[in-house]
């Protein structure tokens, strides 16, 4: 594991080797540890590039405070919803706002989710529901970020304290929450040493189970810590409970002697071992923030003002503090780290829309956790997508398993090689005698045509990249892109290709 982990850095074969092997999170987090900071950034951004294609970058926005008026609410959660970024639930604060307007806590999600049609991220959820907190949490000016590291627990003492009698009130409509939402995230800092930061490990087992038994995406949220120990409790424990996506808590639960390097080394090490490829902070300093982006870093939790995600994002100690606006500096922040040619930075509504066309396409029971030879067809981003308004709403004209009654003739050549044009060539399986694939990445091209061949019956290969050399070799070509400007610019250049879209 260390050999390879280190030819990994250099070598995208040894790092494709890597993404298809057994790991042990020990051996993992062992041989990261003995990469220099540089080294272990650029691991982590090569493997961004697992699953193929789908290095998004993008912002998840806590919309709410206990304190804020519900028509306040509502209006960021529209904002939120019309620059496409995904809608961070913090469920207490959801409930203490229906409280405030005499409504019961489920009927404010069902509005959110009556005016949104982004993923909706559940947080702050318990045994009996919404967790609920005494006034001096959920008006926490956020001392530990203010002062800076370190901390295991708040500096005051009175985390994790619950008003249970709320809590038990509203139980009857605990599942419902959660059929409402696209994802679920559990707090594992407990195991960590954490126990007055977070549940009992327990309670986030159970919900783990509910978020399992109706299909949505499971995110585990971990400290920091020391680097090294906790972060191998907060791994093993997140893999156990079969989470998609790790979400790493730095800022004050950083304890680590080099935080920068420990923070982009944690990245690294979670980009290999997520099952669902995706990496999140919930909470980190802004240079934090900056080394994780180096390193791979999928996305950041950030909030409107007086949300607590707005402060424990994108500041430092000395300024983070509650009722400051996170959102617009994260933003910017992510715009000088990352550089992405295929999208924007951070991810906007129509590479939202067009991600939710592909899962369409591809349908829900063909992608993550399914495979498809060796890989997952696409992320956990998948997942939280096939359970938004947006999938709902989405219209398609065909989809990967009714194209291939259009389609005659001996060959067909598929332009775009990710995660549509797979789903789609197994269909074709045993249906044609060829399946040319042709991808503007060669990277790309290359691995889809080896995944693929050793998958399917039919005769599978490549075109070098090169379009108009797959359509001319071909009796049918189907542009899979989902984005519209790329498909129509590839059907114009080649007349007499099938869009999907």
């Amino acid at each position: 594991m260390h050999e390879i982990i280190k030819e990994a850095v250099n070598d995208m074969g040894s790092a494709l080797e890597l993404c298809k092997s057994q790991k042990n999170v020990v051996d993992v987090v062992n041989a990261v540890s003995e990469l220099n900071t540089k080294e272990a950034m650029k691991l982590g951004m090569n493997f961004k590039k697992f699953p193929l294609g789908c290095d998004l970058t993008e912002i998840v926005v806590g919309t709410c405070a206990s304190d804020l008026e519900k028509r306040d609410l509502l209006g960021n959660c529209i904002l939120a919803n019309m620059i496409g970024a995904s809608i961070h639930i913090c469920a207490y604060a959801f409930a203490d706002i229906a409280e405030a307007h005499g409504m019961n806590g489920i009927d404010i999600i069902k509005e959110v989710s009556a005016i949104t049609d982004v993923p909706l991220d559940l947080d702050h959820f318990g045994h009996y529901g919404p967790m609920r907190f005494p006034k001096e949490i959920v008006k926490c000016s956020g001392q530990c970020y203010y002062q800076g590291p370190y901390f295991e627990e708040c500096p005051r003492g009175r985390i994790h304290s619950r008003l249970f009698d709320k809590e038990k009130r509203e139980e009857i409509d605990k599942e419902e929450w959660i059929k409402l939402s696209s994802s679920v995230a559990v707090n594992l800092t407990s195991e960590q040493g954490g126990e007055g930061h977070a549940a009992p490990i327990e309670e986030a087992e159970e919900v783990a189970g509910l978020a399992k038994k109706h299909g949505k995406g499971l995110e585990a949220i971990m400290f920091i810590g020391d680097g090294y120990d906790d972060l191998i409790t907060g791994f093993e424990k997140a893999l156990n409970i079969g989470a998609d996506v790790f979400v790493l808590e730095g800022g004050p639960f950083n304890n680590s002697k080099n935080r920068l390097d420990a923070f982009a080394k944690a990245v690294s090490m979670a980009r290999i071992l997520a099952p669902g490829k995706v990496v999140a902070t919930n909470g980190a300093y802004e240079d934090e923030c900056r080394a994780g982006l180096r390193a791979g870093l999928n996305a950041i939790i950030t909030g409107f003002p007086n949300n607590h995600h707005g402060y424990m994002c994108g500041y430092s100690p000395g300024t983070a503090r509650r009722g400051i606006f996170g959102l617009p500096r994260v933003i910017k922040m992510i715009k000088e780290e990352v550089k992405c040619e295929s999208t924007s930075i951070p991810v906007q509504r129509e590479e939202l829309k067009a991600l939710t066309r592909a899962v369409k396409i591809a349908g829900p029971h063909n992608i993550y956790p399914h495979k498809i030879g060796f890989f997952e067809v696409g992320d956990a981003h998948w997942v939280t997508l096939a359970n938004s308004n947006l999938y709902k709403d989405i219209n398609i004209d065909k989809t990967a398993k009714n194209i291939v009654n259009d389609l005659k003739g001996d060959s067909v050549s598929l332009l775009g090689g990710r995660f549509v044009s797979w789903v789609i060539a197994k269909e074709l399986d045993g249906l044609v005698d060829e399946i040319i694939i042709s991808d503007m990445d060669p990277w790309v091209e290359k691995v889809t045509v080896q995944n693929l061949s050793e998958e399917l019956n039919t005769n599978v290969n490549g075109a070098g990249s090169n379009d108009k050399y797959a359509a001319e070799n071909s009796k049918n070509s189907i542009i899979t892109s989902t984005v519209p400007q790329i498909a129509d610019k590839i059907s114009k250049k080649i007349p007499g290709t099938i869009k999907l879209i």
